[in-house]
């Protein structure tokens, strides 16, 4: 049995203690939907796309890395309660495991509609398992929306048309935010990007960078001293002046890569959620922060 199955257990268990406290924002709401997302991306997106007709709260708090969740018996209740949870299938194994358990009739795999491809190192050579990180490439986020609007219409098919403007709206902001990221990036000196953990795939395929993760897809994932020492030699072979540290993440291991090549570190945000020292309100912001330090420490004209 996974670690996760107890926890499972023991919120099911407690979940007749919890149900009448969770999941009733459609009765409160004035007959709203009710959409529970996984983590950020996916609230974010329900939100644009759900608008004043749909209530979404998230199961990931603000501040909270997500990868590593553990999840209460009033999140579970939750999600029982839920018209739909939003989640992106192997991101977190928690919510997997609950959706399959206790929402498996009213649950959506993000992932589905985001074109997931494995993971692969800077030399292009594919690793095990499929990339969760899509929502760093606009254009991914843009498809994952109109897919969900597509679902909210079939749950509220009265505004199927509004679900789907919204989801128009969305993608045009969205364009909008990749036309400029793709010509702030347009022209770099240098095209490797180390930062650290796998969370830059997508973004380096869309904007022209090999991405290299310190760490493995999760933050936890540490490298071996061997791994560790490879990592720094490439760093100074291929001319990097930057390593990225993240947000919600520890920064001691990408910072020690920096200072045994002699580099410079910057915040480069994977957007997995926000924070007080996010460097913007929302996505559209923060995403625009992040291509602003990728100009910078990628050395682009």
């Amino acid at each position: 049995m996974s670690s996760t199955a107890p926890r499972l257990l023991a919120c099911s268990a407690a979940l007749a203690l919890v149900l009448t406290g969770c999941g009733t924002a459609g009765a409160e709401d004035g007959g709203r939907l009710s959409v529970v997302a996984a983590f950020y991306p996916l609230q974010w997106t329900a939100q644009r796309v759900g608008g004043d007709l749909v209530h979404v709260d998230s199961l990931t708090p603000p501040g909270a890395e997500p990868h590593d969740l553990e999840l209460t018996p009033k999140d579970v209740g939750a999600m029982v309660d839920a018209d739909l949870v939003v989640h992106l299938a192997g991101f977190q194994p928690a919510i997997d495991e609950a959706a399959a358990a206790e929402a498996a009739d009213h649950s959506w795999d993000a992932g589905t509609a985001a074109d997931l491809v494995p993971v692969s190192d800077a030399s292009g050579k594919d690793g095990d398992g499929l990339d969760p990180h899509f929502w760093l490439d606009p254009t991914r986020l843009a498809a994952v929306g109109d897919a969900l609007a597509e679902r909210l219409g079939d749950l509220d098919p009265d505004h199927a048309a509004t679900y789907e403007k919204n989801a128009a709206d969305l993608r045009d902001d969205l364009e909008a935010l990749d036309a400029e990221i793709e010509d702030d990036l347009a022209d770099c000196a240098v095209d490797t990007l180390v930062a650290s953990h796998d969370a830059f795939g997508y973004l380096g395929d869309r904007y022209g960078f090999d991405v290299v993760g310190i760490n493995g897809l999760s933050p936890s994932q540490e490298p071996d001293p061997a791994a560790l020492a490879e990592i720094t030699s490439l760093v100074e072979e291929r001319g990097i002046t930057t390593v990225y540290t993240e947000t919600l993440v520890d920064p001691s291991v990408a910072e020690t890569v920096a200072n045994e090549a002699g580099v410079d570190t910057a915040v480069l945000d994977p957007l997995e959620g926000l924070t007080d020292k996010s460097a913007g309100k929302d996505y559209l912001e923060v995403m625009r922060a992040d291509a602003s330090t990728l100009r910078k420490g990628q050395s682009c004209s």
